[in-house]
């Protein structure tokens, strides 16, 4: 029998995809490049994604576009942990690779939470097994920063380098952090780091970390691509209410 044109193409995505050429989780070219590279209408290119879609192998997200299926990071949210420890735990490696380390003078925002003028701002980029999957911008009082170097904030977290005595100096004890996660789209600076279109839908995760005695010591901004992350959360108990638990209106 003779093979239709979009089975071809389903074939040789499904091919390029087992070789290792789109790894789960990543883009697939837009329907109009695929439409260009193998010579075919974009009803055709899109009758073959449907087919591999119903084989489990891509999937899509209005405004993000197709990619290939795969396990999301998920992140435990009922713990102060690093993502780094969970996605080990599970078997991926995590990577940060530092975009910047600066002394500065903190932002509005910055100077509101932490309580200072002058902070250290670390810009990162997280990847599991090799695919960025969160831009992460952190600012620090200099005070707690100023034997800190970019080998060490690109080597462990801050949370690890904060409670670890150094230099004559002991560990800080954390108490906890607040957590705010909303809804945003990339902008065009974070679509490039995340490989996915500008405006494409993200998490935008704030953390504020406190010591015992209350003090903020960290400012964290994490942007998720939102196609490949979940935050979970496991309740102790169910009250009356089947609503999800945490959420607040925004004016």
């Amino acid at each position: 029998m003779r093979e239709l044109r979009y089975q071809t193409i389903a074939g040789e995505l499904r091919r390029r995809m087992a070789a290792g050429e789109f790894a789960p989780g990543r883009l697939l070219p837009s329907e109009s490049e695929l439409s260009e590279a193998y010579g075919a209408s974009r009803v055709t290119i899109r009758k073959a994604l449907d087919a591999l879609r119903g084989e489990g192998l891509v999937d899509a997200r209005q405004g993000f576009g197709w990619f290939v299926a795969g396990e999301p990071v998920r992140q435990q949210l009922g713990r102060l942990g690093t993502i780094e420890d969970q996605l080990a735990a599970s078997g991926i490696v995590p990577e940060r690779r530092v975009l910047e380390f600066a002394f500065v003078a903190a932002s509005r925002r910055a100077q509101l939470v932490l309580g200072v003028d002058q902070v250290l701002r670390v810009r990162r980029l997280n990847l599991a097994d090799g695919h960025p999957f969160a831009r992460v911008t952190v600012w620090v009082p200099e005070a707690y920063a100023d034997e800190l170097s970019r080998a060490d904030v690109e080597r462990d977290s801050f949370y690890e380098l904060l409670t670890r005595p150094r230099n004559g100096r002991p560990g800080m004890t954390i108490a906890g952090a607040t957590q705010t996660i909303g809804a945003a789209a990339a902008s065009a600076a974070d679509a490039a780091l995340l490989e996915i279109p500008p405006g494409s839908p993200v998490l935008r995760c704030e953390r504020i970390t406190r010591t015992l005695d209350g003090d903020a010591i960290l400012l964290a901004e994490h942007v998720f691509a939102a196609a490949h992350t979940q935050f979970v959360v496991e309740l102790p108990s169910v009250d009356a209410s089947m609503a999800p638990s945490g959420l607040r209106l925004v004016e």
